[in-house]
Parts: C-alpha cells; structure tokens; sequence
C-alpha cells in the first residue's frame, strides 16, 4: 500500500515554494525603477533576462532549503 502523506506534503510544500517564488519577483518587480517583463521582451534586454532567471534560481534553492531543512 503506498503512503500518501509523503506525496501530500511533497505538492504542498512544493505549491508554497511556487507561492514565494511568485510573490518575491512581483515585490522585485515593483521595487525596481524598470518594468522587467516589459524590458525584456521588447527591448530584448538579454542580460537582464539572465539576471532574472539567475535570480529565480536563487531564489529557489533557498526556498527549497528552507522547506525541505
């Protein structure tokens, strides 16, 4: 029989991480002087889109640290 509440606890911490990632880059977003989406689209700021996506990923490992010790 498979337990079920290792897989619970894995979409929910997993939903929460999403949920910080999400609401970090939108306070990122608003802290800073530029739109980022609206830069990078359609300006094709390529540094500034690897910027984000660094930051992304940094953002979460730590989140995945600090939810999974």
């Amino acid at each position: 029989m498979l337990e079920s509440k290792p897989i619970l606890a894995s979409i929910v911490f997993s939903l929460i991480g999403i949920a910080i990632l999400v609401i970090t880059f939108w306070i990122i977003e608003k802290i800073t002087p530029e739109n980022l989406w609206k830069e990078i689209i359609h300006n094709k700021n390529s540094a500034l889109a690897i910027m984000a996506g660094a930051f992304m990923i940094a953002i979460a490992m730590i989140i995945s640290a600090a939810l999974h010790g």
